[in-house]
């Protein structure tokens, strides 16, 4: 963790390039910013059709951890909001979910 998932609608999905930039900003964000170490960070796209909402959905799921104050949260969702405009030009809904360590079970 942290696991990032960004939904982009499929007709407004942007070239491998822009998405490529994209996951090294956002692995820059969750490293820097939320102080994870690079071999947790996971950056994953899903091309949705899309019924209702905005053209992009980003959530984050995170393991809860003293650093990570509400302060540097609101920091990190303002920083993805600019990085998904900027390489996809699509203003993205974003959602963070953060979860105890005792509450997770993972493999791999």
């Amino acid at each position: 963790m942290p696991n990032l998932t960004i939904f982009i609608q499929a007709e407004n999905m942007p070239p491998e390039a822009y998405l490529s930039e994209l996951t090294e900003e956002c692995t820059r964000l969750c490293t820097d910013v939320l102080q994870a170490t690079l071999d947790n960070v996971h950056v994953i796209y899903v091309s949705v059709r899309q019924g209702r909402g905005h053209p992009a959905y980003a959530e984050i799921r995170y393991r809860l951890e003293p650093l990570r104050t509400p302060s540097v949260m609101d920091a990190f969702t303002a920083r993805l909001e600019v990085a998904i405009k900027r390489h996809t030009g699509l203003t993205a809904r974003i959602r963070c979910f953060g979860y105890s360590p005792r509450a997770i079970y993972a493999r791999n």
